[in-house]
């Protein structure tokens, strides 16, 4: 599988990044270590996660994802040929949040310990901090490239008047400066990444790893009018987005996947993998069937009709 780039960094990823979200929250540990043997088996390297996943789960105190993901690592071994990043920033219980320089340091160890590793690949500011001079932040984060327990830092939830000042601070000071952005993306959601953190990424090479690739599953195709299942933890927004907009992107997935002979919810991330700017689209899996969708993703060479096709149905006003 060909890697990209992530950005100014030296990381060479695979176009698809797994969503470690799922990881003890609705892939168990067995299931999520098949979900990772197969993930790499098939060439991909790229690994997302973050100290909070998955907190909100009943019973769940956060850290559960990192757990398994390091249970795994131990298993299996290989850490160098991966990419590894997390995130730290949101409230965590008893921890506390925010981009100090006392939470950062507490909150790197603890991920460190639980993915049993001496390093993380991309370490992730998890959402902004106003409360935080900028340049306490990124000078933690150089005292940790220091010392080897990061690699490279990325921003995510960040405005881009936010990022743009980071990198500036980071330029002015000579600490290290995000190599990425993950903000939220996809062909429902659009504008709140395209209208100006878009033009800013590519002009500082910042590589971009969006999350909610699958809108939450809707662009599956799975949910359709009339076929919603309650229950299901992602139901209630797929309903939202079953509206006139959302019925003409299902339409244009359907095009799109016929033309190519497959399904709606490969041509939904090869449309992000196509667009220039992002190094690679961040989706989840809780089974098998749904990762080889995800590896099959990478195999799709979407044509400029195929891309106007989708642009067009997905506009938004």
């Amino acid at each position: 599988m060909i890697k990209r780039t992530l950005g100014n960094s030296t990381l060479k990823v695979s176009p698809i990044c797994f969503g470690g979200n799922v990881f003890g929250w609705t892939a168990d540990a067995a299931m999520s270590f098949k979900l990772l043997d197969a993930f790499t088996a098939a060439g991909c390297n790229f690994i997302d996660t973050a100290d909070v996943y998955s907190k909100w789960a009943p019973g769940h105190q956060g850290g559960e994802s990192e757990t398994i993901i390091g249970n795994w690592l131990k298993r299996r071994g290989g850490r160098d040929q991966l990419i590894i990043a997390t995130k730290a920033g949101m409230e965590m219980p008893n921890v506390g949040a925010g981009l100090s320089r006392a939470h950062i340091t507490r909150s790197i160890e603890a991920s460190l310990k639980r993915l049993q590793t001496d390093y993380v690949d991309l370490y992730q500011s998890h959402t902004d901090d106003a409360a935080t001079p900028i340049a306490e932040t990124l000078d933690t984060y150089a005292r940790l490239v220091k010392q080897g327990k990061v690699r490279f830092i990325g921003a995510s939830n960040f405005s881009a008047a936010r990022l743009a000042e980071s990198l500036s601070v980071a330029r002015a000071n000579k600490l290290p400066a995000y190599v990425s952005l993950q903000p939220e993306y996809s062909l429902y959601k659009r504008a709140g990444y395209e209208t100006e953190l878009e033009p800013l990424c590519r002009r500082e090479n910042v590589g971009v790893i969006g999350y909610y690739s699958l809108a939450s599953g809707f662009l599956s195709g799975k949910y359709r009018p009339g076929s919603i299942a309650s229950g299901s933890p992602r139901a209630a927004t797929a309903a939202s987005y079953l509206n006139p907009r959302g019925l003409r992107i299902l339409a244009a997935l359907d095009q799109v996947a016929a033309a190519h002979h497959t399904n709606p919810t490969r041509i939904a991330l090869a449309w992000p993998m196509a667009r220039p700017g992002v190094t690679a689209p961040i989706a989840s899996a809780t089974n098998l069937a749904q990762l080889h969708d995800l590896i099959e993703a990478t195999r799709v060479q979407l044509s400029a009709e195929d891309i106007s096709v989708l642009n067009l149905a997905s506009a938004e006003p």
